[in-house]
């Protein structure tokens, strides 16, 4: 009989309930602090609580990685029946949730941390195609290994509307940030080598550079997987979030179009308009 294959990861893969369900993921959340009040990433705060307190303390939360005596604590229990355990982590340059992880699964046989070297949905890409693997009988092994070869092409951006929050996060300069919103530019903010980096910036009303960000990231859709693609905000407004799902289920080529929220960790960085597709690239 072969082990159970259990496919968890952290909580900045910003799927949805539905898809965790679906999929049977695991999520550890990380750790938010607001002020000097602890919570937990999508258990006990969500990022309306992130804006809320922003607005009225502008003060921005801060996240921490799990630490090692906690993955410890984790493989343990998941791995004591005998089962195997594949963990995804947002990339290595953004926190040190994967060395950590790292670090205490060289304990324990069958347990495989795997950079994502991505964030938000570019990480959970990863994870339901790690999930569907699972289920076709592949080992930990295999898994780890053919996901970490997918990461390479993986396709992550997002559009920020505003750059308060990168500012006020040291990620942008005051000057930079003042000139952007002077000239109502709206940066692409692309995952490459598991680091954010500035792409092309778009001018304009936010709703109005997503149509024309939309077209450029995917293009005829010739050199895409259609086989799912995300379309993930940051607390957009509704009206805003349906103009980019219908876009994007127009062209008529991806057999799931998923739309999801996401999560504390990067609603704290980029702020409430913020919006991508996110895809793997043949």
């Amino acid at each position: 009989m072969s082990k159970q294959v259990i496919i968890a990861s952290d909580s900045t893969c910003d799927l949805s309930q539905e898809l965790i369900e679906r999929y049977q993921i695991k999520i550890l959340p990380l750790e938010v602090s607001l002020g000097d009040k602890q919570y937990h990433d999508g258990v006990d705060i969500n990022p309306d609580m992130i804006y809320e307190n922003y607005e009225q303390t502008g003060q921005l939360p801060k996240t921490a990685a799990l630490n090692i005596s906690e993955f410890d604590e984790y493989f343990a229990k998941e791995t004591a029946d005998g089962n195997e355990l594949v963990l995804f982590t947002i990339s290595s340059d953004m926190s040190s949730t994967f060395n950590n992880a790292r670090l205490a699964s060289q304990e324990y046989e069958g347990v495989y941390p795997v950079n994502t070297m991505n964030l938000s949905t570019g990480g959970g890409l990863l994870v339901l195609a790690a999930a569907e693997m699972a289920a076709e009988g592949k080992s930990a092994k295999e898994i780890a290994e053919a996901c970490s070869a997918l990461r390479e092409r993986v396709d992550a951006s997002f559009v920020i509307d505003n750059l308060e929050f990168l500012h006020k996060g040291g990620r942008c300069s005051a000057i930079a940030a003042f000139g952007a919103n002077l000239l109502q530019l709206k940066p692409c903010v692309m995952v490459r080598d598991g680091k954010m980096i500035v792409g092309k910036k778009y001018r304009g009303k936010f709703a109005m550079t997503l149509e024309k960000y939309i077209a450029d990231r995917i293009g005829d859709a010739s050199d895409i997987d259609t086989k799912r693609i995300f379309v993930t905000h940051a607390g957009c407004d509704e009206a805003i979030v349906d103009q980019c799902v219908k876009q994007v289920t127009d062209m008529g080529v991806f057999d799931e179009v998923l739309v999801t929220r996401a999560g504390c960790t990067v609603s704290a960085h980029c702020g409430r308009n913020t919006l991508g597709v996110l895809f793997i690239r043949k």
